[in-house]
């Protein structure tokens, strides 16, 4: 029983490993994967694909069916830009979300349940299934190559590189731009590409790691503002927030504490996260990024140009603007962040297995009972609220929409 205790902690911690010794795979990246199905399903999905669809049947059939036929598909397309159009593109994009995280989800569950007295394969899979999520090293390769190109002074090179961090138009930054960039894209990603996926990881075990990824994998395809997800991707995008409320926060407090590590101050870290945490428009990104501008000593925040939008942001931090030395130092309070936020999540995971083994023990010689007493219960008052007073119907539904 200890060795299924421990199984999700020693995954968790041998994924860790594989995924600062190997990175990313560079072919078959199961995230990839994921998101190849993800991008079909949404096609399935999308109100704009399934009316492009529509119309090329209509076209098909006006052609055989002359005038009637093209009044009625002109009809159909005017009901799309309407506010039920613009329902239906909600309710298209929760059924998208709640399918693509449901499935890893209800996955992971499975496989928990198939490893449930087998605590070598349940750590197996735990640590495949960590060194698939977490992207740690590539993280940290990215910012040593975006630091390399800014030190040996070749912009083009660092622009270039900037796709790999985030979603920035480069083609105008100078250095300190593209250091503020790069620092601000290792502090989100610190929460998201490793903190997060060790919570999760910790709290739900493997199902909490794919669900994650998956939730985070979905805001990144669906959860920007353009006219095809501005309604979609809405869904995708506040199950991302909500999933990393706790992550990013955790994220800011072990940069507060980990300053020392980057030859900064606590108190000045934790003057600076506690002053400027909230005012980044993101509910999570301003967390890590006021975290690492107090812990670095820099300025992080300012006019941020992306293809075809701006945005000013307010600055965080009271230093100067990053420079490439600074890439480095962000790299290493990453680094040390995760190593943190990995002996927490694996005390965690330690922990909740064995309280729940306990309460397992606890609880099982009555569990039957008890389930089938509350089931004749809840199931005799349900069918009476719907039959009504003196009365029972057979086969009664409940909606429980409100």
């Amino acid at each position: 029983m200890r060795g299924q205790w421990a199984a999700d902690a020693v995954g968790l911690l041998a994924g860790y490993a594989l995924d600062a010794w190997l990175g990313d795979p560079r072919r078959l990246h199961p995230v990839a994967g994921f998101g190849q199905a993800a991008g079909a399903l949404e096609r399935r999905l999308h109100p704009a694909d399934r009316a492009t669809r529509a119309g090329g049947a209509a076209d098909r059939a006006a052609r055989a069916g002359g005038a009637a036929d093209r009044a009625a598909r002109a009809g159909g397309a005017d009901r799309t830009g309407s506010a039920g159009g613009r329902r239906d593109e909600r309710v298209a994009g929760a059924v998208f979300t709640a399918v693509a995280v449901g499935a890893p989800v209800l996955a992971g569950v499975a496989a928990v349940a198939l490893t449930r007295r087998r605590p070598v394969a349940r750590a197996a899979l735990v640590a495949a299934g960590t060194w698939a999520v977490l992207g740690g090293r590539t993280l940290r390769a990215e910012a040593g190559a975006m630091n390399k190109a800014l030190r040996g002074g070749d912009l083009p090179a660092a622009r270039q590189r900037l796709s790999h961090l985030c979603g920035r138009d480069p083609a105008r930054l100078d250095e300190p731009e593209l250091a503020r960039a790069t620092v601000e894209s290792v502090a989100e990603n610190t929460s998201d590409a490793v903190v997060a996926p060790l919570f999760w990881g910790a709290v739900a075990g493997l199902p909490g790691l794919l669900g994650y990824r998956a939730v985070n994998t979905l805001d990144a395809m669906v959860g920007h503002r353009s006219p095809r997800y501005a309604r979609f991707g809405t869904p995708a995008a506040r199950l991302d927030d909500v999933a990393n409320l706790l992550p990013s926060r955790l994220t800011g407090l072990l940069g507060v504490a980990a300053a020392p590590a980057v030859h900064g101050d606590r108190a000045d870290a934790w003057r600076v996260w506690r002053r400027d945490r909230h005012d980044h428009p993101s509910p999570n990104a301003g967390q890590c990024e006021a975290a690492f501008a107090g812990a670095l000593g820099v300025r992080l925040g300012g006019r941020n140009i992306y293809f075809g939008r701006s945005e000013v942001r307010p600055f965080l931090g009271d230093g100067p603007r990053p420079e490439a030395r600074h890439i480095r130092r962000a790299a290493t309070l990453s680094r040390t962040i995760g190593l943190a936020a990995l002996a927490g999540a694996a005390a965690l995971a330690t922990v909740r297995a064995a309280a729940a083994g306990a309460a397992g023990r606890r609880v099982r010689p009555r569990l039957g009972a008890a389930v089938a007493g509350a089931a004749v219960t809840a199931g005799g008052a349900v069918l009476r609220r719907v039959a009504g007073p003196g009365r029972v119907t057979r086969g009664a539904a409940v909606d429980g929409g409100g």
